[in-house]
């Protein structure tokens, strides 16, 4: 940082929240649709996911520093979701172009505002059961961040062998940021087989990839120059129109921009890479078993809502509208009525929620996507 910022406060002065809020949650169907997707339920808490990530961020960057960005079906409603929240910098993606594109325009944006502007990159619908730690994990990696060049994942210590999880490799030593502990990223790894899970946390040299990543947005926009040369080219020209606030421009040039996620298209080619290694109770709540995972249960492990009757039932999770659910002798069972439409399935292969949903898809089914 320079010694003007220095001058003009603490580092967390300029500190920036993006929030990817563009995902539709397809393997939370029936209950997440495009118009309401997982980001916008209450599964957890009262609050959508969307204000929860919000709420976490309180007390390091205030409204005015975050930017939500999402698709226009749903932005109107998260700008009644988020008052606090400046509207113009709730974006509504004219496309969906993965994550690298919006990370690029975020950077250009923030840049624009603070020259020594950070920019922290959190998804908008997971679950973290530990605010506090997850905050001073935050914290350590955008001090870290401060310098040019770097780039910092917060890396999820594995709590077991996940398949769907991308993996960090570390190299040592470890440096002590306060409580927390930053390493050096050797490589990544998408999606391992079982076997090769098993082996990376049996090392404890590897964490999880959240998608949780900080840089300075100088340092963001140094690498996609270097890397992405077209994708940088297209979004200085976005900048050079209005930037975000040029929506004409923006519906037109946007869509232009390469599909690509920030993993692929930078994170996994340059250099200077590092991990804060954070134990903040984290889950991506990628199925319906992994909400039953998340929810208090009946004496019965049934999870189900109060106009409901589980006899001789086990394991269940019961998701309902106004309709009485009743189960008799059934076991690990996930039930979601609403209404228009009715998932049944067993508990352990609900992962495959996403491919009934493009199968509905398909067969032209979009009332029900």
């Amino acid at each position: 940082m320079s010694k003007a910022a220095q001058s003009r406060g603490s580092l967390y002065d300029h500190v920036y929240v993006v929030i990817m809020a563009g995902g539709s949650g397809t393997r939370f169907w029936p209950l997440s649709r495009r118009k309401k997707p997982k980001q916008l339920l209450g599964l957890f808490g009262g609050s959508t996911l969307l204000e929860q990530t919000v709420d976490r961020v309180k007390g390091i960057v205030p409204p005015e520093r975050i930017y939500v960005f999402a698709n226009s079906m749903v932005r109107a409603q998260m700008v009644r979701l988020l008052p606090g929240i400046p509207e113009r910098q709730i974006v509504a993606e004219p496309a969906q172009r993965n994550t690298a594109p919006t990370v690029g325009l975020a950077a250009n944006e923030i840049l624009s505002r603070d020259p020594d502007g950070i920019m922290a990159i959190l998804p908008a619908d997971h679950v973290i059961q530990k605010p506090g730690a997850f905050r001073e994990a935050l914290k350590a990696g955008c001090r870290w961040a401060t310098t040019e060049g770097r780039s910092v994942i917060l890396g999820i210590q594995p709590t077991g062998p996940e398949t769907g999880y991308g993996y960090i490799r570390l190299g040592g030593p470890a440096i002590n940021a306060g409580r927390e502990k930053i390493y050096r990223v050797e490589n990544f790894t998408e999606k391992p087989a079982l076997a090769a899970a098993r082996k990376y946390v049996a090392s404890k040299r590897y964490l999880w990839n959240a998608g949780m990543f900080i840089w300075r947005a100088s340092t963001l926009l140094a690498n996609l120059r270097k890397f992405q040369p077209a994708m940088a080219e297209g979004l200085d020209r976005i900048a050079a129109a209005g930037g975000i606030d040029n929506l004409r421009a923006l519906k037109r040039l946007f869509p232009q921009l390469e599909k690509i996620s920030i993993d692929y298209a930078l994170m996994e080619r340059i250099d200077g890479v590092s991990a804060v290694a954070a134990d903040i109770g984290w889950s991506d709540v990628g199925s319906w078993a992994v909400a039953y995972d998340l929810s208090s249960k009946d004496a019965d492990g049934n999870v189900r809502p109060e106009n409901s009757i589980c006899l001789d039932s086990k394991g269940n999770m019961l998701v309902g509208g106004r309709k009485h659910l009743v189960t008799i002798g059934v076991e690990n069972l996930v039930i979601v009525d609403t209404g228009d439409a009715l998932l049944v399935c067993a508990r352990d292969q609900s992962q495959k929620v996403g491919k009934a949903v493009q199968e509905l898809e398909r067969l032209g089914k979009k009332n029900l996507l």
